[in-house]
């Protein structure tokens, strides 16, 4: 009888789970305990199995943005305005009080003009009315202090 070749058993492994530790911030996560993941099977160029536990690795940090300018920067700006703005407002104000007081001063003088003239007219228009009163101013003598009229 013809020696048969035998098939070699095979034999089948069951993984065991990792122990659970407390992942660093950038460690990949590992299965909970209590809850076995599914077991992943590879198979290499060279016909080898590798079976393990599918991993999934970390996630970065979501990067944040920067703003193309510093918020340092537009507060100067923002700043820079509001004083341009100010000093605008303080000449529009000084222009205004400029202009007040050349107006003030104007009518100053035109009352002055107004009243002087009133009070020359009153003056010189006395002596043509007859309602005035009139005083005679004789000729008279002082000699030593004495008045005699």
């Amino acid at each position: 009888m013809a020696h048969a070749e035998q098939p070699t058993p095979i034999e089948v492994h069951q993984p065991t789970p990792f122990t659970p530790y407390t992942p660093g911030p950038s460690a990949p996560t590992l299965p909970q305990p209590g809850h076995v993941p599914t077991v992943a099977s590879i198979v290499l160029p060279d016909g080898r199995v590798v079976t393990g536990y599918a991993i999934h690795p970390a996630q970065p940090e979501p990067v944040t943005t920067k703003s193309p300018v510093s918020r340092t920067a537009v507060n100067v700006a923002l700043g820079g305005a509001g004083f341009l703005a100010i000093c605008g407002g303080l000449l529009l104000l000084t222009s205004f009080i400029a202009a007040l007081t050349a107006f003030v001063t104007q009518l100053i003088t035109l009352a002055a003009v107004v009243f002087g003239g009133w009070v020359a007219v009153q003056v010189f228009s006395a002596s043509s009315h007859g309602s005035g009163t009139t005083v005679n101013i004789r000729k008279a003598v002082i000699k030593r202090n004495h008045f005699r009229g």
